[in-house]
């Protein structure tokens, strides 16, 4: 299964681009500051040279640098992500690859250091690093080097030309969603969030796609995300006249499974008025969400959960424990690094056009293109909450066009 699943991404990864060949890269142990090289290819019987070559040249070496907290407090998901990109490696890379994985050590200072360290040695991609505030420090080493940026954050403030943010952001999840309740019949929702900025951008995400899809924010409820007592805000919307066929939570784990509980105990009952949650759901190794029965048969949107299940138990049968959710990010990045590291050549690997090809990828997390504003649009399924997991009801698109460029 998981080699039909490599040979899946890698076909995808290919034909986003050009139809290449992938080759496979012998993964070594890493340290801090080691690099990974592709293995020389296999021996063969001698060729005669073609004249006037008197022998061949040999190939250029493609760096890339991936930042990751390998040391301090995150070195925990820092590892992980490290061991996910010699995946990602074996899987993908060609001869004349390289990675240079450098320590972040979980801090700003740590992150530019490790960029200029990296872009000295010859790196012309960077991957990571991991923290909004790290990103942020990163930047500018990046842009004054002319080096492109494919960060792990979910910071998507951080995203601009020549830095794209990876992880998981709400607006596309929420547009997806949404846009699956529509089809449904729903056309009145109601916004509970936190007063943060993952909260505001939910709420905006909703009050945009709802109007372009002929629906309507009835009522939109924000609370201090520190409030104990969730009865509070869901009382303010059991109480309202809005009469909502469904309520968008921005919250995950234990807290949605609180505000869907309280909603249900002041009347807000889940077979009448649908609830909907955004990617912070997706994460079963934190919370099974249908342990709340006010949670069941509500619907979000994430990645199809296949790929990555297959992905999962391949990390664990290779490096004896699970990854953390985001590892998965890691991988796809270092895919993209190495497919375009071959089909782009020593001279331009990763150049802007290719990364922002508007095909798009196909890696672990499913469907996915860097749009020139710095966000990773994903085209996503819609999974619908179970007492024992959650199921697809609308499967992730097979291409963009679908979605519209």
């Amino acid at each position: 299964m998981w080699r039909r699943s490599v040979a899946r991404l890698a076909t995808a990864f290919s034909q986003g681009l050009k139809r290449y060949g992938v080759a496979a890269l012998l993964v070594a142990g890493l340290s801090a500051c080691s690099t990974v090289k592709a293995p020389p290819p296999v021996a063969q019987a001698p060729q005669p040279l073609p004249a006037p070559m008197a022998q061949p040249v040999a190939p250029q070496t493609v760096k890339v640098a991936l930042l990751l907290p390998l040391t301090g407090p995150s070195a925990q998901i820092g590892q992980p992500m490290l061991d996910a990109a010699q995946l990602a490696l074996f899987d993908m890379a060609g001869e004349g690859f390289e990675l240079l994985p450098r320590d972040t050590k979980g801090t700003p200072n740590g992150a530019a250091d490790a960029a200029r360290q990296a872009i000295a040695e010859g790196a012309r991609l960077i991957l990571g690093p991991l923290f909004g505030a790290e990103v942020a420090a990163v930047k500018p080493v990046a842009q004054n080097a002319g080096v492109e940026l494919l960060a792990f954050t979910n910071d998507w403030t951080q995203g601009g030309p020549g830095a794209y943010v990876m992880g998981f952001v709400p607006a596309y999840q929420v547009e997806r969603v949404a846009g699956y309740a529509r089809s449904q019949g729903i056309t009145r929702y109601v916004a509970l969030a936190p007063r943060t900025p993952y909260g505001d951008a939910v709420v905006s995400a909703l009050q945009t796609v709802s109007q372009r899809l002929g629906g309507t924010v009835a009522q939109v409820e924000r609370y201090d995300p520190a409030v104990p007592d969730l009865s509070i805000p869901a009382k303010q919307v059991a109480q309202a006249q809005s009469q909502p066929q469904a309520v968008l939570l921005a919250e995950g784990g234990a807290r949605a499974q609180g505000i869907a509980s309280a909603l249900a105990s002041n009347g807000v009952a889940p077979q009448q008025v649908k609830l909907l949650g955004t990617g912070l759901w997706d994460d079963a190794q934190t919370t099974n969400l249908g342990q709340e029965p006010a949670l069941v048969g509500a619907w979000y949107a994430a990645p199809a959960p296949q790929p990555r299940a297959e992905f999962e138990a391949k990390f664990e049968q290779t490096y004896g424990r699970k990854p953390p959710r985001i590892a998965t990010l890691s991988y796809d990045a270092t895919a993209i690094a190495a497919v375009l590291a071959r089909i782009g050549g020593p001279a331009a690997p990763f150049d802007r056009t290719a990364l922002t090809n508007p095909s798009g990828f196909e890696g672990i997390d499913g469907l996915f293109r860097l749009r020139p504003n710095g966000l990773v649009e994903r085209g996503l399924a819609v999974l619908e909450v179970t007492p024992t997991g959650s199921r697809v009801v609308d499967p992730a698109p097979p291409n963009f066009d679908v979605l519209g460029q």
